[in-house]
């Protein structure tokens, strides 16, 4: 063993290694040798993983966030700035009359620089929005002639009438034909039909005048006749079984429903009564007279023999081929071929061609309500509420009227 002494740090060579004493390690017995207190070691602490800084991603996120929402607040306030400044060019033209100019008419068939100009008959035909509301759409026939009355030869080549219609009032069919007539002879152009479905009765009525009529295939053309009704008559009623939910008669005869397709007394038509033979021949009499001149305006623009329609056709309905036969139609073509041929019977180019109509209101406008509600002409269907049904005033759904309609009138008026 060495007898050197071991080569100790002291307070002098290190102070850092040895830090002041403790209070109670003063106190030592003055006898005693001073060994160097052990050297302290700070603890060790495992190591943690390094934690994702947060900022720099919030920061990104916001900076994101915020570009995506200015984007669309700008893309938003964009399009409400835009639709003001076109409803309001469509009202303004809207003041000035009801032809329509670029700012309202939409483009439904072609691209070229020439254009027809489309009017929709589509379904039931009534004269005006004095009428009422149906469950279903339908046609204004005053305000079409309105629409055609309008047109002059700066607006368009002509016209072509788009018509799905079951028929309806016989005033709002003939202010149709009339007003066809009247554009015909002012303006010297053309008015072609396209019949898609259906043309029955009223259909046919207000499109005889025109210049073409041309069926898509499998359509119904036809039923040239005059109706009324129903009336119903409850016999031997004895009470009524009504409440809130629904509507009833109690009878020991049953239920009867008549059509006149043709009142001397002020209650015609009472239910709880049946119709008098004197009240069956004086309708009767007024709807054969409507009936003489349903056949005789279609007799004189289809260039048929009144008697062939009233022996032969009757109110019959007739698929396409048939009624090309018969004369009530002049073709059968599909949507984009009748297009085609109506640009060519104007004298126009089909490749340079395209066909405008009145364009619906779109769901910012019909919210911001500033345009109009619908297309002049086209009557809206009534707006039923959940577990409600609307009362229908129209006039062609009392039975107080000859129609010249075809079908089950439960499916526009309910």
């Amino acid at each position: 063993m060495s007898d050197q002494t071991p080569n100790v740090p002291t307070p002098q060579d290190d102070p850092r290694a040895f830090p002041p004493p403790r209070a109670d390690e003063r106190a030592v017995d003055p006898g005693a040798v001073a060994l160097p207190p052990a050297p302290r070691v700070a603890p060790i602490v495992p190591s943690q993983p390094e934690k994702p800084r947060k900022g720099s991603f919030l920061r990104g996120l916001g900076l994101g966030s915020g570009f995506g929402l200015g984007l669309g607040a700008t893309a938003i306030v964009g399009g409400l700035v835009a639709t003001l400044v076109v409803v309001g060019l469509g009202v303004a033209a809207a003041a000035g009359g009801s032809t329509g100019t670029a700012a309202n008419l939409t483009t439904v068939w072609g691209a070229g620089a020439k254009t027809l100009r489309a009017i929709p008959i589509q379904g039931a035909i009534m004269a005006d929005g004095s009428d009422g509301g149906l469950l279903s759409g339908g046609t204004y026939g005053y305000e079409i002639a309105d629409q055609l009355d309008a047109l002059t030869v700066d607006d368009s080549s002509g016209v072509v009438l788009l018509v799905n219609t079951p028929g309806g009032s016989i005033s709002g069919s003939k202010a149709i034909a009339d007003a066809i007539e009247r554009y015909q002879e002012r303006t010297e152009q053309k008015v072609l039909v396209h019949v898609s479905s259906m043309s029955a009765s009223g259909g046919v009525y207000a499109t005889a005048p025109a210049d073409e009529i041309v069926s898509d295939h499998g359509t119904l053309i036809g039923s040239i006749g005059v109706i009324m009704g129903p009336f119903y008559h409850y016999k031997d009623a004895t009470g009524l079984t009504g409440n809130l939910l629904e509507s009833g008669v109690t009878t020991t005869g049953g239920v009867t429903s008549e059509y006149l397709t043709a009142g001397t007394g002020k209650d015609f038509g009472n239910p709880f009564r049946a119709i008098t033979e004197a009240e069956r021949a004086h309708y009767q009499a007024g709807i054969d007279v409507e009936y003489a001149k349903f056949v005789d305006h279609v007799s004189t623009h289809r260039d048929i023999p009144s008697q062939t329609i009233i022996d032969e056709f009757g109110a019959f309905m007739f698929d396409p081929d048939t009624a090309k036969a018969n004369g009530l139609i002049d073709e059968v073509l599909g949507r984009d071929e009748f297009f085609r041929h109506a640009a060519e019977a104007a004298g126009l180019d089909p490749a340079d061609t395209r066909v405008e109509m009145l364009s619906v209101p779109t769901g910012w406008e019909s919210l911001l309500g500033i345009s109009a509600d619908r297309v002049p002409g086209y009557a809206p269907p009534v707006d039923q509420g959940p577990g409600m049904t609307p009362v229908l005033s129209s006039a062609i759904c009392s039975g107080s009227q000859p129609l010249a309609f075809a079908g089950d009138l439960s499916s526009v008026c309910g």
